[in-house]
């Protein structure tokens, strides 16, 4: 398994950026995907998760009506595209599946919000 994320950076408050994350070596479509994010000193939170078809979607309360999260099947790709950045979202943002009872990450990509 490879969860590959890429898109992050610095935004100043209100920007936006889109998060990708490139995945290989499963059967993407079938599993359920999902962002997360850590910032220093916090332990990590489950930000966004799109189901395997992508019909259920749940994103912590801290994010909703600002973040949305898709996935192309096609591509083996899940997205998350973050609107109206405030500082608090800094934190570096990972990829996740969880395929029989183990949890895989990417390496994770840092995202700045700072004016």
């Amino acid at each position: 398994v490879q969860l590959v994320e890429s898109g992050g950076g610095l935004v100043r408050p209100g920007g936006s950026l889109r998060l990708s994350c490139a995945a290989s070596g499963f059967t993407f479509y079938s599993y359920d995907m999902s962002w997360y994010r850590q910032a220093p000193g916090k332990e990590r939170e489950l930000v966004a998760r799109i189901s395997s078809g992508g019909a259920t979607i749940n994103y912590a309360d801290s994010v909703k009506g600002r973040f949305t999260i898709s996935r192309d099947n096609v591509k083996n790709t899940v997205y998350l595209q973050m609107n109206s950045l405030k500082p608090e979202d800094t934190a570096v943002y990972l990829c996740n599946v969880r395929r029989a009872r183990t949890d895989y990450w990417g390496q994770g990509t840092q995202v700045t919000v700072s004016s």
